[in-house]
């Protein structure tokens, strides 16, 4: 386990290097401070790395959301502004994911609209429902019990195990919020 201060950017990195057998390990998992290396066989040298940028060719995804959510109104009130209108105009960025299969966490968020999560999660949030919370955005891959804002929700499936690649959002995929 690593704790770092860019762990998408050690995430690359290490990508990188498993790709040209400096390192050799299992499985490279970001979080929001750290990045774990399970099963590892090689390890270069970190000292003498560093997070890389992120790259210019990243995957973008544009997900089609019906701004309908519950906390709609209430988030428009603390933002002063209109939420659709906010997070259309933001590209976003998956930095790691978690909580249940295929939730990815979307960062891009100014300070300024950075919510708390509520006092009492939600004991059922539906799936596809996008919400905020803190630094990040993020989209509801099932139903599951939650404490996000909810902004609206999309039809686009998050997490399939039947895809060659399960989760629709991985780490470094840019994420841009449409109209349905």
């Amino acid at each position: 386990m690593l704790e770092v201060d860019d762990p998408a950017g050690w995430y690359r990195t290490l990508l990188a290097a498993r790709a040209t057998g400096e390192l050799s390990c299992e499985e490279i998992v970001p979080a929001a401070e750290t990045v774990l290396l399970a099963g590892i066989t090689k390890l270069p040298e970190l000292a003498k790395m560093g997070p890389l940028p992120g790259p210019e060719s990243a995957a973008e995804v544009n997900i089609p959301v019906r701004w309908d959510g519950a906390d709609l109104e209430s988030v428009a009130e603390r933002w002063q502004g209109d939420p659709p209108t906010v997070l259309r105009g933001l590209t976003l960025t998956v930095a790691f994911c978690g909580f249940t299969p295929g939730f990815a966490y979307l960062t891009g968020l100014e300070e300024r609209y950075q919510l708390p999560r509520l006092d009492s999660p939600r004991p059922n949030v539906p799936a596809g429902s996008v919400a905020v919370a803190g630094p990040y955005a993020g989209i509801y891959p099932r139903s599951s019990p939650g404490g996000w804002q909810l902004l609206g929700h999309t039809e686009v499936t998050m997490f399939d195990p039947l895809r060659a690649e399960p989760a629709l959002l991985t780490p470094g995929t840019r994420v841009r919020f449409t109209d349905a």
